[in-house]
């Protein structure tokens, strides 16, 4: 796993990336922001995506997803980590959170998955690319995928290996036991979830909050909050990561 690194004092900050994305594409333009800027920044790569290895015999499942990052974060000396993650990379964060607490302190998600989804074919993101056998996708679905997602996504997303890309999805979709949601709620650390206004009220918010997790709107933006509205995401991480707010007992 590979990440670009940007200098700064401890505690941490590690940023992850969504399905068929690279960190440094998606963050560095947040992760530099004077509001965001000083900490010890790493925007890390997923094996399967951007500048990581794909390699062909790994599963691709969250919990594979989350315990080779915490090897990585582990060689870098990384512990007690402020974690902003978005999509897919949120839900390997609440997994890496749950299974390797010490290298978590906070968990800032953007318009992550928490639940199962239904393969749809010919849908796009996670859901149309699981809706594929690996052969079928492998064979020139992914293809298929590329004329579906457009030039903005494809640009990321044609660095991730087809293997990675088609499994990964397929367990995004499947999801964990228990799911994302139930560990996210049993984490006893800080954790403020960001989605895009315009999406309306997240299913389940209600819970979330009383267990602690701060859900948090931001407008003018669809699912790239960071790209779509840099300052609304900057402002609203920002105060997320200066906030106290954990889970009460």
């Amino acid at each position: 796993m590979r990440w670009v690194e940007l200098p700064g004092e401890e505690p941490p900050r590690v940023y992850v990336h969504g399905l068929g994305a690279t960190s440094p594409a998606y963050f560095t333009e947040v992760a530099v922001h004077p509001l965001l800027a000083g900490r010890r920044s790493l925007l890390i790569d997923l094996l399967g995506h951007g500048l990581s290895d794909r390699p062909t015999d790994f599963d691709y499942a969250l919990e594979s997803h989350a315990d080779a990052l915490a090897r990585a974060l582990e060689s870098a000396g990384v512990t007690g980590a402020e974690v902003i993650a978005h999509s897919m990379g949120g839900s390997v964060a609440v997994v890496l959170a749950a299974r390797h607490p010490r290298l978590v302190s906070r968990l800032v998600l953007v318009d992550a998955n928490l639940d199962p989804l239904t393969p749809v074919p010919g849908a796009g993101g996670s859901s149309g690319i699981a809706a594929y056998g690996e052969k079928e996708f492998l064979a020139g679905g992914w293809e298929e995928v590329r004329d579906r997602v457009g030039p903005g996504w494809w640009s990321t997303m044609r660095l991730t290996g087809r293997e990675a890309l088609h499994r990964t999805a397929t367990h995004l979709v499947r999801g964990t036991v228990p799911t994302m949601r139930e560990l996210l709620v049993e984490l006893e650390i800080p954790r403020t979830y960001l989605l895009p206004e315009a999406d309306g009220p997240l299913p389940g918010a209600e819970a979330l909050t009383r267990a602690g997790v701060s859900v948090v709107p931001v407008p003018d933006c669809g699912h790239n909050i960071m790209l779509d509205n840099p300052e609304g995401f900057v402002r609203a991480t920002a105060a997320a990561l200066a906030s106290p707010r954990g889970r009460t007992a």
